[in-house]
């Protein structure tokens, strides 16, 4: 079998319209579909066709761990701590660069990480690659 690549990666949730309000409004993450029938949607990550889906689970099950690559990892953390959303400890220095980690409303784990320390390994703005 030869995998192509990653489709979506889903996060459970306990209120889909908090969900849709806190991963577009808050996040930032344009919303691509929206399956309310099954309290699901999709959302853009970056320029990129796979994206991350959110659905309710009742309660929702099992946390999950997902980082997101920015341009500047303390500047983004500055940025969502303005909006109310506070980093599980200070920005820290990671091989690549910066990272910190929130809790969504459900207390999944988002980290977001830059590539300021190794530049060669990280998406550059503007390019696609």
């Amino acid at each position: 079998m030869k995998v192509l690549g990653i489709d979506n990666v889903f996060v459970p949730v306990g209120d889909f319209a908090r969900a849709v309000e806190f991963y577009r409004d808050v996040l930032g993450f344009p919303v691509t579909k929206r399956f309310d029938q099954m309290s699901t949607a999709l959302f853009q990550v970056g320029d990129e066709t796979p994206g991350l889906g959110v659905g309710v689970a009742d309660p929702p099950a099992g946390r999950q761990k997902v980082w997101f690559e920015v341009p500047d990892a303390r500047a983004a953390a500055q940025e969502l701590s303005v909006k109310g959303v506070r980093p599980l400890r200070p920005p820290f220095r990671i091989p690549t660069g910066w990272a910190f980690e929130i809790h969504d409303p459900w207390g999944n784990v988002l980290g977001f990480a830059d590539y300021l320390g190794k530049p060669e390994l990280g998406r550059r703005l503007g390019d696609g690659g």
